[in-house]
């Protein structure tokens, strides 16, 4: 247990150091960035994925721009029952292309994301530091065009996630997993 706990507060010291150092990428085009993407990877050292982690699958995201240039993220997920969960956010746009900000209602925290490497046909990498009650943790997604990750892009996910301390065994691709129905209702937030 001693040994756990100390990996994760040095994990946790190398997150803090690094939080500061992750820009978005430079030429960012929000247009670009619009559409279907599949969530195939997650990587994050909070408690909350690493006790969840095992059970999660890949998921999809709908990136939709707004007229005045924030971004409409809508994420779903088929459960093994059949259901879907579901959840949408309006991410602000700040001063720095590629950089949004949003409050989830659900979760009830302050999130910055920052699309830190895309390639708008193929697969994008996000970072997050999401923040609840003054802790903060950082979140990594890998998203894809395709329902595929080749060999290339899982090292370049592991490299970016490990370079910004995530513990190995806390970076997961997600198994496949069926895609939920069209929504008739609009989700929560």
């Amino acid at each position: 247990m001693r040994t756990a706990v100390l990996r994760m507060m040095a994990a946790l010291m190398c997150v803090v150091a690094v939080c500061a150092d992750v820009m978005p990428m430079q030429d960012f085009s929000l247009e670009k960035m619009a559409g279907k993407w599949y969530l195939l990877g997650f990587a994050s050292n909070a408690q909350w994925f690493v006790e969840h982690r095992d059970t999660m699958k890949a998921g999809t995201a709908m990136f939709t721009p707004t007229e005045v240039g924030d971004l409409d993220l809508s994420y779903s997920n088929l459960n093994t029952d059949g259901t879907c969960w579901r959840m949408t956010h309006l991410a602000k746009k700040t001063d720095t292309p590629g950089r949004f900000t949003f409050h989830s209602q659900a979760w009830n925290n302050d999130n910055d994301m920052r699309i830190v490497d895309v390639v708008y046909d193929n697969y994008a990498l996000t970072y997050t530091i999401k923040t609840k009650e003054g802790v903060s943790e950082v979140l990594i997604k890998l998203y894809s065009r395709s329902t595929e990750v080749s060999a290339d892009l899982q090292q370049k996910f592991t490299q970016f996630s490990q370079n910004n301390g995530v513990l190995t065994e806390n970076i997961v691709i997600l198994p496949k997993n069926a895609e939920c129905p069209e929504a008739a209702a609009n989700p929560a937030s």
